[in-house]
């Protein structure tokens, strides 16, 4: 089970599960039958569109978005699916204060489900700085199957790491 290195942290009964999908090359068949197709985002600016889209439905009085881009230089398994920053600047006697939001590159060629899922959750880092019960229902609000969306992006994952698509 070494191949599931994005997993880590499932219960044993589900890795079981993916182990023997993939033991049986069924895991890129379930996936494609489950999210075909994959997204049309491609640009910075669609990004910071499509992010903007979500805030805006459920985020309204959040810090304002200065940045939304696509980042070649995140890897995965250092730093997760995407980074949240708050950066300050001092200009005169004013503090301002800029929220960045960079999804990593990998994702330009996941199914939009998994983006929307990568999406919610850098956004929901703008009100809910840890990953607690608050920052989950919040995902959970923005996004009713972020559960299932996070696991099945790992899966996703797990299936282009098989296939040679380093993440």
């Amino acid at each position: 089970m070494s191949s599931l290195i994005y997993l880590q942290g499932y219960p044993a009964h589900l890795l079981t599960q993916v182990q023997t999908l993939i033991d049986q090359q069924r895991l890129s068949e379930v996936l494609q039958k489950r999210y075909p197709g994959r997204h049309e985002i491609s640009s910075d600016k669609a990004l910071y569109d499509y992010t903007l889209d979500f805030k805006n439905r459920f985020m309204r009085k959040a810090a304002p978005l200065s940045k939304v881009q696509w980042d070649n230089k995140i890897k995965v398994m250092q730093h997760a699916l995407g980074l949240h920053t708050a950066i300050s600047r001092q200009q005169g006697s004013q503090l301002k204060a800029k929220a960045e939001i960079r999804i990593s590159t990998f994702f330009r060629q996941a199914p939009e489900p998994f983006l929307r899922m990568i999406v919610v959750h850098e956004l929901a880092h703008l009100k809910e700085k840890n990953h607690d019960k608050a920052f989950y229902q919040l995902c959970c609000h923005m996004e009713p199957d972020y559960h299932q969306l996070e696991f099945d992006a790992r899966l996703w994952m797990t299936d282009q790491a098989l296939k040679g698509n380093a993440a």
